[in-house]
């Protein structure tokens, strides 16, 4: 079980980035809340981890906060949440955000979330009620430096959004809507994300 890394940070290509430990080159899948807060790359950076091995393969997620992973793994145990919709959530609400959703019964916010349609809306409130209490922000993991601009801010962006889960056109009707000059990428997916979650 590999529960926590830290090392230089090689790529970041969300929601991939490619971290090097100790010349060992990890691939992890984080939730733009955690890209939000990386460093430049080239920067040493620590992330708790969750390790899932699959019939189809193995895959390490990373995360900035430990209530971040906590949650991550509460909707995996949820039926008919995955990885990809896990992620998506923890992308476009914070984990105070998301538990009083849960608590208010709010299933119309959840569906907004790409993945999620009203039935998994109502098992999420259903099975997750009396769990997500207890999950708070939590601490950050330490880590330095800012955040770096990419050379295309609106195609990462794009990117991202689709990985996410977004349909393409509605991944760029969504940055083209959210994206002002000067914006970075992380900037973009966070107001792009913002906005979806609201309408």
């Amino acid at each position: 079980m590999i529960g926590r890394l830290h090392g230089k940070l090689l790529a970041k290509h969300p929601p991939h980035l490619l971290l090097d430990v100790n010349g060992v080159g990890y691939e992890l899948e984080c939730p733009m809340s955690t890209f939000y807060e990386l460093p430049d790359v080239g920067r040493e950076v620590t992330l708790v981890t969750h390790y899932a091995v699959r019939e189809d393969g193995v895959s390490l997620y990373g995360f900035h906060r430990e209530a971040e992973r906590a949650l991550f793994r509460v909707l995996l145990k949820v039926s008919g949440v995955g990885a990809k919709t896990a992620l998506s959530i923890l992308s476009g609400v914070t984990v105070d955000a998301f538990a009083a959703m849960v608590q208010a019964g709010d299933s119309a916010a959840l569906t907004r979330v790409p993945g999620i349609g009203k039935k998994t809306a109502e098992r999420i409130l259903v099975e997750l009620r009396d769990k997500v209490g207890n999950l708070g922000g939590g601490t950050a993991v330490p880590l330095a430096g800012s955040v770096a601009v990419p050379q295309d801010p609106e195609s990462e962006a794009v990117s991202a959004l689709q990985a996410l889960g977004y349909k393409p056109a509605d991944a760029v009707r969504m940055v083209r809507q959210a994206a002002a000059e000067g914006d970075d990428a992380e900037a973009i997916i966070r107001k792009a994300l913002k906005a979806a979650l609201k309408t």
